[in-house]
């Protein structure tokens, strides 16, 4: 014990010395960043009320269709992708757990025995059974960053886990508000279909009285025709559609619930919120500045690497071994040690290490600055959708009753034969095209609004939730 406190006594002056050194980084701590490049959403504004980030809000209040509630429950239940990211988690936590075990003395039972003869006299026994302990003292924080490293990559798992959660919510929605866009263009397709095989055989009855030709009825049935097959092909997407979906919740293909796209509601009571807010809320963001950060601990480990290891250690048990006789019954024994290890020989692959954990951090804040201008480009082009399918939605209505009343109108004319089925093909041709259009663009209004809950972090994890 004696020989403990001296060697002990002798570690003091490093200690010191270690308060010295703490400039060159290895006690430093990560400090997360502030600031973000201005107009990092660029010059689109959002119109909206100023209320609570779409970045925070829960998707229950988001997605208001209960159909499409139900898939999402089901999705954050059994995606695999998901799972997978819930398991990532489970081993960084195991990780940090052994990093913090590291700071606490290990010890082991180490029974020993030995049976030896000389000259074949007598066989003598000797045993040992001690308890040893070993514990590193962290003066140069070589434990200390590795843990910072562990938790750093702890919540990055988390921010990962987070980012499918979103990615898993948003296609989930963007897929089963596609089946509702093809749904709607079947249903006008099928409308169309059936109202073109009423003017199909009004013009062959015409064409029967006289009143018409064969060129012209010709046409209006290759029409129909060429309706018919735009119902098949969406029948086709719809089924490749269900499919996919059936792909996101891990099931096998099947038909689903679903509601109606024209009886869908969002709100548009929230804000984009501003760029450093964005932070807390956009996981890929929040997942590339921990990356950053383990990269910086990576490197003040590497610091660390040139400063000693001191470690105390010991170890107490019974032993009937007294060097040249044996001692029965055992008798305790005990002994301490501490020991210091530094470096010599190894300073060119230290500095290599070194210069590895400096590049590598460069790199993972380059990461970082993309991740914040990827997250900024992605608010512009949702935001910038958004309002130019708003803008459009107005004019799409007005053209698609304009055109009901020029269809309505030729159709009479024809039948009174005062116009030509060339002028009726036309007006039915652009009425249903139009309607395809206005179907097209209230999806994309609804698809920009989930790109920007997405591209904001929405769908963040509730404490009374999956």
């Amino acid at each position: 014990m004696k020989y403990l406190m001296i060697h002990f006594k002798q570690l003091i002056p490093v200690a010191a010395a270690a308060l010295v050194l703490s400039s060159c980084g290895i006690y430093s701590k990560y400090k997360p960043a502030e600031e973000v490049p201005e107009d990092l959403y660029g010059e689109v504004q959002a119109e909206m009320a100023d209320s609570a980030s779409l970045g925070y809000m829960d998707w229950h209040e988001f997605f208001t269709d209960p159909h499409l509630q139900a898939l999402i429950e089901k999705g954050l239940q059994n995606n695999t992708d998901y799972r997978s990211a819930q398991l990532r988690v489970k081993e960084a936590e195991a990780t940090l757990l052994s990093a913090k075990l590291a700071f606490l003395p290990s010890f082991a039972f180490a029974p020993q025995g030995t049976v030896s003869s000389f000259d074949k006299s007598k066989a003598t026994q000797t045993y040992t059974l001690p308890i040893t302990a070993s514990w590193e003292i962290d003066i140069f924080g070589r434990m200390r960053n590795a843990k910072r490293q562990s938790q750093a990559l702890l919540a990055q798992s988390r921010d990962y886990q987070q980012a499918v959660r979103t990615q898993l919510i948003a296609g989930i929605a963007n897929t089963y508000y596609t089946l509702l866009m093809l749904d709607e263009q079947l249903r006008l397709s099928e409308e169309t279909q059936e109202t073109w095989k009423e003017t199909v055989d009004a013009a062959r009855a015409l064409m029967n009285a006289g009143m018409y030709n064969e060129a012209g009825v010709s046409q209006m049935e290759a029409t129909y025709y060429q309706v018919q097959t735009s119902v098949l092909d969406l029948k086709e997407q719809i089924n490749k559609t269900e499919n996919a979906l059936s792909l996101l919740l891990a099931e096998t293909p099947q038909n689903y619930e679903r509601g109606t796209l024209e009886n869908q509601q969002f709100t548009t009571d929230f804000t984009i919120g501003i760029p450093v807010q964005m932070l807390t809320a956009r996981p890929d963001v929040r997942s590339a500045e921990r990356a950053l950060e383990a990269a910086f601990y990576v490197t003040n480990g590497a610091w660390s690497s040139f400063y000693p290891n001191i470690t105390l250690s010991g170890s107490a048990g019974w032993t009937n071994s007294a060097g040249a006789i044996i001692i029965n019954p055992a008798k305790f024994v005990a002994s301490a040690v501490g020991s210091l290890v530094q470096p010599l020989f190894q300073r060119g692959q230290l500095i290599g290490q070194l210069k590895i954990a400096k590049a590598q951090q460069e790199e993972a804040s380059l990461a970082f600055q993309q991740a914040l201008l990827n997250a900024g480009s992605e608010v512009n082009d949702a935001l910038t959708a958004w309002q130019t399918s708003r803008d459009k939605k107005e004019l799409l209505d007005k053209q698609v009753e304009a055109l009901e009343r020029t269809v309505k109108s030729t159709s009479l004319l024809m039948e009174h034969g005062n116009t030509n089925y060339l002028e009726v093909l036309t007006a039915r041709q652009t009425l249903l095209n139009s309607q395809l259009t206005q179907t097209s663009n209230r999806f994309a209004e609804i698809q920009s609004l989930i790109n920007l809950y997405q591209a904001l972090g929405g769908g963040q994890e509730q404490t009374n939730q999956q």
